[in-house]
């Protein structure tokens, strides 16, 4: 029992520390646009890149006026996107924004738990073409190993061991972060479960009440046909 406990605190710690990585290729036409969503918790590192795919990959050329993009990373807190237009609103808080490139790069840190939205869209071109782009975002406590620890001084191995036992807190800390970050998400999913049973409990009884009327209200009328039919 206790080394399958221990596997499974270990997979547990491996699964936390794995990435998140989000990675598509997807097809825009001339003045459409599309948003990508990622659920992501505070204080989490996110990182990701785009770019148009060349139509001539076996012999690149340089790309046409066409095939240029713009994007945008926004967040917003406990509010619902009505339309992709409201994406572009000033109260949204803008994070990356870059207006008809090839490519791109965006790095943030999240300032609260929270969707975070990538949106790209095609700048509008006649005739319509169409364009392939490469995406990729990466984001979670795995971030915290991208910090670049190799540009801190090494002047002893006191130092080397400092920086190791930071690095370590670091990585501990937002372990433990993220473990209270998916507590209250199951705390959350186990209130609705809660609620949703209740719920189908009360319609439950409520379609057996309607059943029985229904019979009963049947019942009344078939005897009352009979006996005006003299049959019973």
């Amino acid at each position: 029992m206790d080394l399958l406990r221990q596997s499974f605190v270990f997979l547990l710690i491996l699964t936390l520390l794995s990435p998140t990585t989000l990675s598509m290729r997807f097809e825009l036409h001339s003045g459409q646009m599309k948003c990508i969503s990622e659920d992501i918790q505070e204080k989490s590192i996110s990182v990701g890149k785009y770019f148009i795919v060349n139509p001539n990959e076996d012999h690149p050329l340089p790309l046409p006026a066409s095939h240029k993009v713009t994007a945008k990373v926004v967040h917003f807190v406990n509010v619902s996107p009505r339309s992709l237009s409201m994406m572009m609103s000033p109260k949204w808080n803008t994070l990356h924004e870059a207006v008809k490139v090839e490519a791109g790069e965006f790095s943030f840190t999240a300032s609260e738990t929270g969707d975070y939205f990538t949106c790209i869209s095609a700048v509008d071109y006649k005739p319509e073409t169409t364009l392939t782009i490469d995406f990729v975002w990466t984001s979670g406590v795995h971030s915290v190993h991208s910090k670049d620890w190799s540009k801190v001084p090494k002047r002893s191995q006191v130092k080397m061991m400092e920086l190791s036992v930071k690095r370590l807190f670091d990585t501990v800390e937002s372990i433990h972060d993220e473990m209270y970050y998916l507590r209250d998400r199951e705390a959350e999913m186990q209130e609705l479960n809660r609620s949703t049973n209740s719920k189908m409990a009360w319609f439950s009884f409520l379609s057996l009440g309607v059943c029985l009327s229904v019979a009963g209200l049947q019942f009344w009328h078939l005897k009352s046909f009979f006996e005006k039919k003299k049959l019973i």
